[in-house]
């Protein structure tokens, strides 16, 4: 029991590093067709980038299958996905993106810092030039914050999304948001 329940954890970590590079390389990258809906406003409740999820959930389900009929320790890390799944569903879904009934901002620590670097993901328009790639690991907002004004000189010009709670150019741009 102890073996799956690591088997689960090291997969919910995996999955986040996976993650990183897929919304950097895939998402940012080639697979910018779907994933450009998330970056636009929100017309209702779906969103095309939302077939990412239903791709990695039959990923999930088809590993749980194959690991229920003898293939172990493929179940457990199909639940290790699935975990993973329901935290980007809460973390991202929910506390950034406020996709369902959700009205928390976080004012401190690692809450905070998850929501501001996700916000600053989202400081400009196009693929092209976004930091923070992570759905659960956040740098930090400074270090994000260099990063975006030596990309971008200083100058976004994006506008908030309507679902913001708050714009993200207010996240990069404020000195409050440091921390």
């Amino acid at each position: 029991m102890l073996i799956n329940a690591l088997i689960v954890i090291v997969t919910i970590v995996l999955m986040e590093v996976f993650s990183i590079v897929a919304h950097k390389y895939v998402m940012h990258g080639f697979g910018w067709g779907w994933h450009k809906s998330h970056h636009e406003p929100r017309t209702g409740w779906f969103e095309k980038n939302d077939l990412y999820a239903v791709v990695f959930a039959g990923v999930a389900i088809a590993l749980i299958w194959f690991g229920t009929r003898g293939f172990y320790p493929l179940q457990w890390i199909g639940a290790g996905m699935t975990a993973y799944g329901a935290l980007y569903f809460v973390a991202h879904d929910g506390l950034v993106h406020r996709r369902w009934p959700f009205t928390y901002t976080p004012k401190s620590g690692y809450l905070k810092r998850l929501y501001q670097a996700h916000r600053m993901h989202h400081a400009v328009e196009g693929r092209e030039g976004a930091v923070s790639f992570g759905f659960l690991y956040a740098p930090p907002v400074a270090r994000l914050k260099r990063d975006l004004h030596a990309l971008h000189g200083g100058r976004l010009q994006r506008q908030p999304r309507p679902d913001d709670a708050t714009g993200p150019q207010d996240v990069a741009a404020s000195p409050d948001h440091a921390n």
